[in-house]
């Protein structure tokens, strides 16, 4: 195994360990879960998503790397608010079964196309807005940190290629955080097992949390990891991915981790040139799983970390963490001229947070946005009918 497999393994994992962390310790403190919980979230969401993708790696000898949606992480965010640890993970296992059955089915690319992805993206974006400009207030309270974690994002990746910009943004931002924080001592931690989760399932849970993490992961994790497989000349079985992805999903939902499933950047990114001789790249996924799997297995010790950084650091990192999958999807929401209108009422529901009758932000967006398309169908169709009527 080369050390360049090695770098592009590593770096794979660590998209999972940093931002995606930091949010699933957010989350659950927006759910306002308690330590042991907190930590059996955390466990099982990064080791059985990493044992998933070494197994599936191992069994195809295909770069299948990922822990657990980062995206979906991003929407619990906020979602996860008045939901109790067992009504969670019922909403956990019961996306997991929808994946499942997405896969089992063989229906994934025909439920997909009936959401134009323009109108995903607009979801992704607004969902994540809330996100990005929450940098600036949180600069505003740390700056050394904010401004280096800036340069580390924005101005260091075009000098030098060898880490991923949000890496950078990292590694600076902690020095710039240093010269205006004192890090606390870090207590002393015993290890805390995972917690099996007696789920509570209920139809709010369905709606507000199982149906919209389920279309964000398939769309923007299990989606976009099967086509950079594609298009760097791998054959990845499609429905197979998606069972394996579902099962492990209930498993972990089980334990209260929100998903375990195929990464859409760590498989793009162990899958890529940079991973070296496209025989051997797989090998690059299996250094990201153990790593992972390392790291899911020491979240006890882990969140203790993350809890000592000032909450405004973490909000610039979270921030700039997603600022890449905000800007991907605003560019791509509005790529599609015919869908704006829909695009624009989508994007607008996410932002502002709507949440009426039990249902969340997502499904609300999505209805607008698919509601909206059939108005602007309709009368498109009247318009011509009338200019038609004149002529004959």
């Amino acid at each position: 195994m080369g050390a360049k497999t090695i770098m592009t393994g590593f770096m794979s994992a660590l998209l999972a360990c940093t931002g995606g962390a930091i949010m699933i310790v957010q989350a659950a403190h927006t759910a306002g879960l308690s330590k042991p919980e907190l930590v059996s979230w955390f466990t099982s969401a990064y080791v059985i998503g990493g044992l998933l993708n070494l197994l599936l790696t191992l069994k195809y000898r295909i770069p299948f790397a990922g822990a657990h949606s980062i995206t979906a992480t991003a929407f619990l965010g906020t979602a996860a608010a008045g939901f109790s640890y067992s009504e969670l993970a019922a909403a956990f296992v019961m996306s997991g079964i929808l994946i499942l059955a997405a896969g089992v089915s063989g229906l994934f690319s025909k439920v997909l196309n009936l959401i134009p992805k323009p109108l995903i993206d607009a979801l992704l974006a607004g969902i994540l807005l809330t996100y990005v400009i929450g940098i600036v207030p949180a600069s505003a309270s740390f700056p050394y940190a904010g401004l280096l974690a800036g340069i580390g994002y924005f101005l260091v990746p075009r000098l030098s290629k060898r880490l991923p910009p949000v890496l950078w943004s990292l590694l600076l931002g902690l020095i710039g955080l240093s010269f205006e924080y004192h890090y606390p001592a870090l207590p002393h931690a015993e290890y805390i097992p995972p917690l099996i989760a007696i789920p509570h399932f209920t139809v709010e849970g369905l709606l507000s949390i199982a149906v919209p993490m389920s279309v964000l992961i398939l769309s923007n994790d299990l989606a976009v990891a099967l086509a950079s497989l594609r298009s760097n000349q791998y054959d990845p079985p499609v429905n197979k991915v998606l069972t394996a992805s579902g099962s492990a999903s209930i498993v972990a939902g089980l334990f209260g981790g929100n998903a375990a499933n195929v990464g859409g950047l760590m498989s793009a990114l162990c899958s890529s040139a940079e991973a070296g001789v496209k025989e051997h790249r797989y090998k690059a996924a299996l250094v990201s799983s153990l790593i992972v799997i390392g790291f899911g297995a020491l979240s006890w010790k882990v969140i203790d970390m993350i809890n000592g950084l000032p909450s405004a650091f973490v909000t610039i990192m979270t921030g700039f963490s997603l600022l890449g999958l905000f800007l991907a999807g605003l560019k791509n929401a509005f790529s599609d001229k015919m869908l704006r209108i829909p695009v624009i009422v989508t994007f607008t529901i996410a932002v502002l947070h709507i949440h009426l009758l039990g249902i969340s932000t997502p499904v609300w967006a999505l209805l607008a946005g698919m509601g909206m398309m059939k108005v602007l169908k309709r009368l498109n169709s009247k318009e011509i009918e009338e200019k038609r009527g004149p002529e004959a």
